[in-house]
């Protein structure tokens, strides 16, 4: 029998954070919308544990399960499109994370105040979105970032109710500015699938990408903008359909005071097809303790800490082959043997009876095989 611990012991307090912090708008429990997907769960993640997400960009991504995915929408507010889109997030019971443009949140700060007061997560997307990010001095792109944070601030009001969240424009991220980021304790967003939908398709073929590329990889971080028609009128299919294929919508929250990060594994920020979860198989007559004491009166951590009984090293096929025989006086050992005046090889008499090869252990380059004569082999068979 083996045990099992040292990933349950993480998942079960990821499953009880989850309580702690506030119950997810599921489904059964959206008003007014009983065929909703809803909010499955919350997580709760720590910028300066894990800073940089989403392998568009990096090697980690968010601690996700199969099929769950978060929505992500960049470039907002603006109106009509934002406002139709929190329409029906909000008729769904879906939190999503808004990377908002500086400059917009300046022209529509009632939008961004909206978004938050419905649930969302509020992080910035720089202050005008230069697609040439990355050929920024240092100085512009740390302006870009701050300026960007600070309207974004003002139109909420408040400074505890913007998140350490921040995406590049057009993905233009630098050393340098991932330095930055990492050194104010913010999360430097990428995603792990684009929709497409900011190029010139259709609605029906932003449904299609998006599904198709959730699908192959599980699950991930999935790009989206609130600022086109084609997105607003795709959004519902792509709801309706992550609903009809077993996926689940995931929001995500920055640590506080109040709220600490949900418990995880390092290998939960990997991708998925490259997460390698090591798991130590114990056997149970390595928990017994001399003085009698069974498995159930270990704490976890004790489990956690046992390890194997060392394995006892085997004899060789060689060594279990030689038959126990009884030393012999050397004249009763000739006068019972006459083979014992022909010619030897390595030691052995030669036989001219046909000989009976049995199988050694092998060689990487040649099997050895030993010869035994007929009469002997019985005689090992017995021992």
């Amino acid at each position: 029998m083996i045990i099992k611990l040292k990933r349950q012991l993480p998942l079960l307090a990821s499953i009880l954070a989850s309580f702690a912090f506030g119950s997810p708008a599921i489904a059964s429990e959206c008003a007014g919308n009983p065929s909703a997907i809803g909010t499955s769960r919350t997580i709760v993640v720590d910028p300066r544990a894990h800073g940089r997400i989403g392998t568009m960009s990096y090697p980690e991504t968010l601690p996700l399960r199969d099929k769950e995915v978060v929505l992500t929408f960049d470039d907002g507010p603006l109106p009509p499109y934002t406002s139709k889109i929190l329409d029906i997030l909000k008729s769904e019971c879906v939190h999503a994370t808004f990377f908002i443009v500086g400059s917009m949140a300046k022209a529509y700060p009632a939008l961004v105040r909206r978004a938050y007061e419905e649930g969302h997560t509020i992080g910035t997307h720089s202050m005008s979105h230069p697609l040439a990010f990355r050929k920024l001095t240092e100085e512009q792109a740390k302006a870009q970032i701050e300026d960007g944070i600070t309207a974004t601030v003002q139109a909420l009001g408040d400074p505890s109710h913007l998140a350490p969240f921040f995406r590049f424009p057009g993905f233009g991220r630098t050393n340098a500015a991932d330095e930055y980021l990492a050194s104010r304790g913010i999360m430097a967003w990428g995603a792990d699938e684009p929709a497409d939908d900011w190029k010139k398709i259709s609605s029906d073929e932003i449904v299609r990408r998006a599904m198709r590329r959730l699908e192959s990889k599980g699950g991930g971080v999935l790009l989206l903008h609130d600022i086109h028609a084609r997105t607003l009128a795709a959004l519902p299919t792509i709801l309706k359909e992550l609903k009809a294929r077993g996926f689940r919508i995931v929001h995500v929250v920055p640590t506080h005071a109040d709220r600490p990060a949900t418990v995880t594994a390092d290998a939960d920020w990997l991708p998925r097809w490259r997460r390698r979860y090591v798991q130590p198989a114990i056997p149970i007559a390595a928990v017994l303790d001399p003085d009698g004491l069974v498995l159930a009166k270990k704490s976890a951590d004790a489990l956690c800490a046992l390890t194997p009984v060392p394995r006892v090293k085997q004899a060789s096929a060689e060594g279990r082959r030689k038959p126990a025989v009884q030393a012999k006086p050397a004249a009763q050992a000739k006068a019972a043997s006459p083979a014992a005046d022909r010619p030897s090889t390595h030691g052995k008499a030669r036989s001219h009876e046909p000989p009976i090869s049995v199988a050694g252990h092998g060689h990487h380059r040649r099997p050895h095989v030993e010869r035994i004569r007929a009469e002997a082999l019985g005689k090992r068979a017995m021992q």
